[in-house]
């Protein structure tokens, strides 16, 4: 499928009631896996034990809170998307607390139960954090996963030209490759899939929402910006991860940078 000729005539209303509640008069809640009792899917995804890991200030440190003292309201009134970055680096206090802000666990209540900083349907949290670090003080230029359970950054890869590669994933945004770090969330469908079968990916969808307006007001209280993506290409970005795009797949994209 390459273009809408490609699509079925019922295609734009089919999209339409994929987006309402209406969905779930098809779904039989009794045969989802999780009423089946089948195992729950893991909760992070694992890592490979012998890659590099950067531990992140925790997020009660004294130092990370007090860089998000700007007043709620404040933040929400000057909330707005950028895309023009100063040339000052993000520092590693800085990355925590917006790493914190978007996906940071407050609480793990039980096996298939964790508390964070942002809702999601059914407590599932289909969403993986990966993060670009082009300009982050003290942390090696490449691609990092964040691991919510340990607030660590676990190495994923650093080769030439990544800035590079960002750009062409995000068709061309030149301010995609310019920022200090990118935020590259994916999905992985299953874990809500196993709650609520084809209900789970208008949710998941909704979900990407509450992390990225976390980080646009999480932003604001450390003297930077961002601008959402969601115009990307698929594949390119996918493989900039190195997922397989079926199981796990790029679902939206934020750049980070200082505001002059």
């Amino acid at each position: 499928m390459r273009s809408p000729a490609d699509l079925p005539e019922n295609a734009l209303s089919l999209f339409r009631f994929l987006l309402k509640d209406t969905i779930r008069d098809w779904i039989d809640f009794r045969s989802t896996d999780q009423s089946r009792g089948v195992a729950p899917p893991p909760i992070q995804k694992p890592a490979d034990p012998g890659a590099g890991r950067v531990s992140l200030p925790p997020p009660a440190d004294r130092d990370v809170r007090r860089l998000g003292e700007l007043p709620l309201g404040e933040a929400i009134a000057r909330r707005e998307s950028v895309r023009r970055y100063g040339a000052t680096p993000l520092r590693l206090p800085e990355v925590s607390l917006l790493l914190w802000a978007t996906q940071g666990v407050r609480k793990v209540a039980g096996p298939t139960s964790i508390l964070r900083t942002v809702p999601s349907a059914g407590n599932r949290h289909a969403l993986e954090t990966y993060l670009y670090c082009r300009a982050v003080d003290g942390v090696e230029e490449g691609l990092y996963r964040y691991l919510p359970l340990d607030h660590e950054l676990v190495h994923q890869r650093s080769d030439p030209g990544m800035a590079a590669e960002l750009v062409h994933g995000c068709r061309g945004q030149a301010f995609a490759g310019a920022a200090a770090a990118t935020f590259i969330w994916t999905a992985i469908p299953y874990r809500m899939e196993w709650r609520y079968s084809l209900a789970a990916h208008k949710v998941i969808a909704i979900d990407a929402g509450h992390a990225c307006q976390n980080l646009y007001l999480a932003c604001q209280s450390i003297g930077s910006g961002t601008c959402a993506i969601a115009a990307y290409d698929q594949k390119v970005m996918d493989d900039f991860l190195g997922v397989d795009g079926e199981e796990e797949f790029v679902i939206y994209i934020a750049p980070v940078g200082k505001v002059d």
